[in-house]
């Protein structure tokens, strides 16, 4: 929905939204329509909605993927609520939250005695689940162990407790989600690829929200809503200036940060709207947004060069013609910088670690003027101190490397 400058943004798409979702809930309706629960309206969401609904009644193995914040067990209820064991159990287990003995016993049971404080016998998350459902939350974080043993339950519906020798069966259909790449994963050996193809039968994938800014709007009605109630507060609708920021940030926390920030909004105004002032600092421009993050082992590479680029594009402006240099060049200096750094500033061996000819390196020094307030001395020609090298200079001429 384009954003009219002349007018406020109120309860009105709010109450169109709650309509479509009043009708989402409706038997024989359109497999695109919405989930209880669940707001979207964006072409992106309609794909999760339609898939979503036509997965419910089946006994198929679903995994979600998603960033972390998306919604991923929202997702997951309305697979359970929608299916025919609506009725049973719905169980959720957060297999990142435990140590690998924990889940184990979370999952599985135990019997007394099995260990340490297993002063009882215990019945674990699939036995509770049995006719129903579970959802295994960040399956990507379970041991090799583990898995094994999860792949067991999804092959043969079996398992023994912690401890125990008798062979228990269960019912119980497996939702589960992850916020990582699984063949990464699997490419790095943390995870198993036999239940990567039992678990992934039927794939649900959540898009980040800033691949659907049309959902947005509708977002922020829902929770300043929420949350006027919640307080006491009359704040219903959005300046315009307001809603613009709030639809052009990267949400790099997704949909929980955006409640988040509306919830901080709406404590922290005053007055029927709310207004560029009470957003937080990162929305005003007063801060510099915060990069995508992953749990875990450090930065996903990947997910840090999209948010390179989007960050370069919007700092650019919609007006650039030169994103190229503005983006590509000036990472690529830095890529230089370090490796000569690396290197004690021998050109031989930073064109070696860089892959590429001395030639082209001596070029892109003299593009990019590195050396010129170098410190420390300028890029060596030869392999370094009392080594062989002709001592010149980074603009000095070199010669072909073929």
């Amino acid at each position: 929905m384009p954003i009219d400058s002349r007018t406020s943004y109120g309860a009105s798409t709010l109450g169109a939204l709650s309509a479509a979702g009043a009708s989402a809930a409706a038997p024989h309706q359109h497999p695109s329509m919405g989930l209880p629960g669940v707001l979207g309206e964006s072409p992106a969401m309609r794909d999760v909605f339609r898939t979503t609904r036509q997965v419910a009644p089946s006994r198929a193995c679903v995994l979600i993927v998603g960033e972390t914040g998306t919604g991923k067990e929202l997702i997951a209820r309305a697979i359970h609520d929608l299916s025919p064991r609506s009725t049973g159990p719905y169980i959720r287990v957060n297999c990142g939250a435990l140590t690998e003995s924990l889940l184990e016993s979370e999952l599985f049971g135990h019997v007394k005695g099995s260990f340490t404080g297993a002063v009882d016998n215990r019945t674990g998350r699939f036995e509770a689940a049995h006719t129903g459902s579970i959802f295994l939350d960040e399956v990507n974080s379970t041991s090799p162990k583990l898995q094994v043993k999860l792949l067991r339950v999804l092959q043969e519906g079996e398992f023994e407790r912690v401890g125990d020798n008798n062979t228990k069966k269960v019912d119980t259909r497996i939702v589960a989600a992850t916020n990582r790449d699984l063949l990464d994963e699997i490419d790095s050996g943390r995870f198993r690829e036999d239940l990567y193809y039992r678990l992934n039968v039927v794939p649900i994938y959540l898009p980040p929200l800033r691949e659907r800014r049309d959902d947005i709007e509708p977002l922020v009605l829902f929770f300043l809503k929420r949350y006027g109630e919640q307080n006491r507060r009359e704040m219903r609708k959005v300046h315009p200036e307001a809603m613009r920021r709030l639809r052009e940030h990267d949400w790099p926390g997704n949909v929980r940060e955006l409640q988040n920030y509306v919830e901080r909004s709406v404590i922290l105004g005053n007055g029927p709207e709310l207004l560029v002032e009470f957003l937080p600092p990162q929305l005003r421009g007063e801060a510099p947004p915060r990069p995508i993050r992953h749990r875990g082992g450090g930065a996903d590479f990947g997910s840090l060069s999209v948010e390179l680029v989007r960050q370069g594009i919007r700092a650019a402006g919609p007006n650039a013609n030169d994103l190229h240099d503005r983006i590509v060049g000036q990472v690529e200096r830095e890529l230089i910088q370090q490796v000569l750094q690396t290197c004690d500033r021998v050109q031989i061996k930073a064109a070696a670690r860089l892959g590429i000819n001395r030639n082209t390196l001596h070029k892109k020094l003299s593009e990019y003027r590195i050396d010129e307030n170098a410190p420390g001395g300028s890029a060596r020609n030869g392999d370094g101190p009392g080594e062989p090298g002709d001592g010149s200079r980074a603009d000095d001429p070199l010669p072909d490397d073929e």
